[in-house]
C-alpha cells in the first residue's frame, strides 16, 4: 500500500499558512469550473464506471478459486479468463478518456486564470512594477495558476474519486465479512498518526533543500547572466565563484541524502503498517477460513480490496490540507485580479483622434508613494530565488548595517518628500520645452507623467485642453512618443523592435524611419540585416545604435507629442553626431518636451524649464536666463563647457 497522488506530499507542501476556505472563496472558484461542467460530468461518469470495474476483479477471483477450479468446469474457466483480460482493457480505455478531460478542464482554467492576470497586469501603472519583484509575478502567473488548477482538476476530482471508491469497496467489503471489515479500518488512524509526525520532519528538510536550491540557483542566476559574468571575468573571480558554487551545490548535496534517507524510512514504517493491517486480515480471516465460516476465495477478494480501501481513506485523510492549500493558491490569483488600479479609465473616456500637440501643466504635485492596497502582499515561496536576500554574503535584510556620516552636501541634496512640487507651465504645438536642472529635480518624472505612467497626486494636465484622465489610455499612448535614457530592446529583429511601434508598418516605411534614424546604413551592413537578433535587451548593439533604434521606434510611430530624454554623454562623437542629426528630423513639426543634455537643443528651445528639487524655478530662453544669473548660468557655467567651444 502507499501513498497516491501526492498526499504525503501535501503535508510538505502544506505551508504555515492556515489557509481558511470561504464558501465566497469557494463559490468564485467553482465559477471558474463551470464553462467546463459537461467534461466534468464526463469524468464523474467515467470515476464511478472505473470504480464499478475495480470491485469486479476481486470477485471474479473469488469465483474462480471457491466454484470454477474446484468443480474443473473448463467453460467457466475460459470465460472468467477473458473478464480478467477484458476488466483492465476497459479500465485503460476509461482511465484514457477520463484523463483527456481532465487534461482539458485543467488547462483549460490554467489558460482562463493566466490571461486574466496578464491582462490585469497590462493595466497596472508603473508604480506597480516598480514595488513588485518580477519574480513575485512570475510565481503568480505560473506557480499559483498551477496550483489553483490542482484545486479543480486534481484535487476535487481525486476526492469524488477517493470518496466513491472508499464507499463502494467497504459496502463490498461488509457483505463479505464484517469483521475483517473492521480490522481494516482500525489500522488506519496508525497511518495518520506516522504520516503526520513523519510527513513534518519531511517538510522541514524538504523546505531546507528548497532553500539550499534557491541559494545556488540564485548564485548561478547572478554570475551566469551576461552582466555577472562579464564583472567574473573582469575582476579575475571564476576560482573564488567556483569555490563559492561548491559549497552552495555541497549543501544541495547533503540536504538531499538526507531527505532520500528518511523519505525511504518514512515509506518503509508505512510500508509495516500496511503489511500488520494485511496480516491482521489474513490471520484472521485464515482462522475464520478453518473454522469453515467463508471460503478462501473470499478472503483473497478481501485481501484485494484491502489495498483499494486503504489507498482512498488515506486519500480522503489527506484531501481537506491538499483542497486547503490549492485553494491559497486561487486566493492569491484572486489578490492580482482584484487589485484596484491606480491609473484608472473613465467609463465615458474619450479618444483622442488627432492631437494638436498642445500641452499644459497646472498646479501639479508629485509624491512617489506605494499604496498598500495596490500592491501584492509578501509570500514567502520556499525554494524561490527572490528569498534569497544577499546571494553571496547570504545575510538577510536588515543584518548589513553602515555607519551613518554627517551629510556635509544636506543644503544641495535633492533628497525630499514631494518629487514635483506645484508646477504649472504651458506648451503651444509644435514648440520644443527642454528641461534643464541637476541630477534628481524631478524632470524624468515630469516626463513620466505626460503619457499616464503615473497620476498627479494634486494639480491636472491637460493635452489640447482635454484632461489627461478624461482620455482613454491607448489613445493618448497612440498621440505621445517617448525616448528614455535606458533604451530596451526585446531578445528578437531588429524588424520585430520597429514594428512595436506599429504593427501594420511596411518595410518600406520601417526603412524610411531607419533612415531617419541614421541606423538604415548600419542595420543592412549587418549579416541578417533587418532580421539580426539584437540579444537581450539589446547586449549586441552599443549604445548609440540603440538609441537609434529606439528614435526609429518612434519615428515609426509618428507621435503628435515627442518626450525623450537626449543623454549623450556617454557616446563616442560619431554616434552623438548621427543622434543630433536624427533628433532634429524627430522633433520637426512635433510638440517635444526634451531633458537637455547638450547646448545645441537649449540653444533651439521655445522655452527651457530650469527645476531644482520638484520645482520650476526657472524659466524663458537661452538669453534671458543667462541674464538672471541664477541656477542656470551656474549649470551652463559647469555642464555646457564643453559644448560652449563647439557652438
Amino acid at each position: 500500500m502507499g501513498f497516491h497522488g501526492g498526499g504525503w506530499w501535501s503535508y510538505l507542501s502544506s505551508a504555515d499558512e492556515r489557509p481558511k476556505v470561504t464558501w465566497g472563496l469557494l463559490r468564485r472558484v467553482l465559477a471558474y469550473s463551470r464553462p467546463y461542467r459537461w467534461q466534468i460530468v464526463g469524468m464523474l461518469v467515467a470515476i464511478l464506471i472505473g470504480a464499478g470495474l475495480t470491485l469486479l476483479t476481486p470477485l471474479i477471483l473469488r469465483e474462480l478459486i471457491d466454484n470454477t477450479l474446484p468443480a474443473g468446469r473448463l467453460d467457466r474457466l475460459v470465460l472468467l479468463s477473458i473478464g480478467l483480460l477484458i476488466i483492465p482493457a476497459l479500465g485503460g480505455a476509461i482511465n484514457v478518456w477520463q484523463r483527456r478531460m481532465n487534461a482539458a478542464v485543467g488547462e483549460g482554467v490554467i489558460y482562463d486564470l493566466r490571461l486574466a492576470l496578464y491582462a490585469r497586469l497590462q493595466r497596472m501603472s508603473l508604480r506597480f512594477f516598480t514595488n513588485t519583484k518580477v519574480g513575485e509575478l512570475m510565481s503568480r502567473l505560473n506557480n499559483d495558476v498551477v496550483g489553483a488548477q490542482n484545486a479543480i482538476s486534481n484535487t476535487i476530482v481525486g476526492i469524488i474519486t477517493n470518496l466513491i471508491q472508499a464507499m463502494a469497496v467497504l459496502g463490498v467489503m461488509l457483505t463479505l465479512e464484517w469483521r475483517l471489515t473492521l480490522v481494516s479500518v482500525i489500522i488506519l488512524p496508525l497511518f495518520i498518526y506516522v504520516a503526520r509526525r513523519l510527513g513534518t520532519r519531511l517538510r522541514d528538510i524538504a523546505r531546507q533543500a528548497m532553500d539550499a536550491n534557491a541559494q545556488m540557483n540564485a548564485m548561478m542566476n547572478e554570475t551566469l547572466n551576461i552582466g555577472g559574468a562579464l564583472l567574473v571575468k573582469l575582476f579575475g573571480r571564476a576560482a573564488v565563484e567556483v569555490e563559492r558554487f561548491d559549497q552552495r551545490a555541497s549543501n544541495v548535496r547533503d540536504i538531499g541524502i538526507r531527505r532520500a534517507v528518511l523519505g525511504t524510512s518514512f515509506f518503509v514504517i508505512i510500508g509495516l503498517l500496511s503489511a500488520i493491517g494485511t496480516a491482521l486480515v489474513y490471520g484472521l480471516g485464515g482462522y475464520l477460513v478453518i473454522q469453515r465460516a467463508f471460503t478462501i476465495g473470499t478472503i483473497v477478494a478481501f485481501g484485494s480490496y484491502l489495498a483499494s480501501l486503504y489507498s482512498a481513506l488515506q486519500g480522503l485523510a489527506n484531501a481537506p490540507v491538499e483542497f486547503a492549500t490549492s485553494i491559497v493558491s486561487f486566493e492569491r490569483v484572486f489578490e492580482v485580479i482584484d487589485l484596484p488600479q491606480d491609473i484608472a479609465e473613465k467609463a465615458e473616456a474619450m479618444n483622442l483622434r488627432e492631437s494638436r500637440g498642445e500641452l499644459e501643466f497646472s498646479r501639479v504635485t508629485f509624491r512617489y508613494e506605494a499604496r498598500e492596497d495596490t500592491l501584492l502582499s509578501q509570500v514567502r515561496r520556499f525554494g524561490r530565488m527572490e528569498d534569497v536576500t544577499a546571494v553571496f554574503s547570504g545575510s538577510k535584510a536588515g543584518q548589513v548595517s553602515r555607519d551613518s556620516e554627517p551629510d556635509e552636501m544636506a543644503a544641495r541634496s535633492q533628497a525630499r518628500e514631494l518629487a514635483l512640487d506645484d508646477l504649472s507651465f504651458h506648451v503651444q504645438p509644435g514648440q520644443l520645452v527642454a528641461l534643464v536642472g541637476p541630477s534628481g529635480a524631478g524632470k524624468t518624472t515630469l516626463t513620466y507623467l505626460i503619457p499616464r505612467l503615473y497620476d498627479p497626486t494634486e494639480g491636472d494636465i491637460f493635452i489640447d485642453g482635454i484632461n489627461l484622465r478624461d482620455l482613454t489610455l491607448d489613445s493618448l499612448s497612440a498621440q505621445i512618443g517617448m525616448v528614455t535614457q535606458e533604451t530596451h530592446l526585446f531578445h528578437d529583429t531588429i524588424r520585430t523592435n520597429l514594428l512595436y511601434a506599429r504593427l501594420d508598418a511596411s518595410q518600406l516605411e520601417v526603412e524610411a524611419a531607419a533612415r531617419a534614424a541614421n541606423i538604415h546604413e548600419f542595420i543592412t551592413e549587418l549579416p541578417d540585416g533587418y532580421d539580426t537578433v539584437v540579444g537581450e535587451r539589446g547586449y549586441r548593439l552599443s549604445g548609440g545604435e540603440k538609441q537609434r533604434i529606439a528614435l526609429a521606434r518612434v519615428i515609426l510611430k509618428d507621435p503628435r507629442i515627442l518626450v525623450l530624454d537626449e543623454a549623450t554623454s556617454h557616446l563616442d562623437s560619431e554616434s552623438e553626431a548621427l543622434i543630433q542629426e536624427a533628433l532634429k528630423r524627430v522633433m520637426a513639426d512635433r510638440t517635444s518636451i526634451v531633458i537637455a543634455h547638450r547646448l545645441s537643443t537649449i540653444l533651439a528651445a521655445d522655452q527651457i524649464l530650469v527645476m531644482d528639487r520638484g520645482r520650476i524655478v526657472e524659466r524663458g530662453t537661452h538669453h534671458e536666463l543667462l541674464e538672471l544669473g541664477g541656477l542656470y548660468a551656474s549649470l551652463y557655467a559647469t555642464q555646457f563647457s564643453r559644448d560652449r567651444q563647439v557652438v
